[in-house]
């Protein structure tokens, strides 16, 4: 699987970060999301793809 981020679309608001800051981290400077593991493991499935649905302006998606 694969996170892919729309950095147009993200606002910095930090839900995915919250939810999962193994993978997600807003940089405070930009106030966008930086993808710190844009691969992860198939068993932190459910959890990423927790984080990517949380995002309020559907900034990320989660493929494969």
């Amino acid at each position: 699987m694969k996170i892919s981020v729309d950095i147009d679309k993200c606002e910095g608001l930090g839900m995915c970060e919250a939810m999962a800051n193994d993978y997600f981290e807003v940089d405070e400077d930009e106030d966008k999301v930086v993808i710190l593991d844009d691969s992860p493991d198939e068993s932190e499935r459910g959890h990423v793809y927790a984080a990517v649905q949380a995002c309020p302006v559907l900034a990320l998606t989660l493929e494969g």
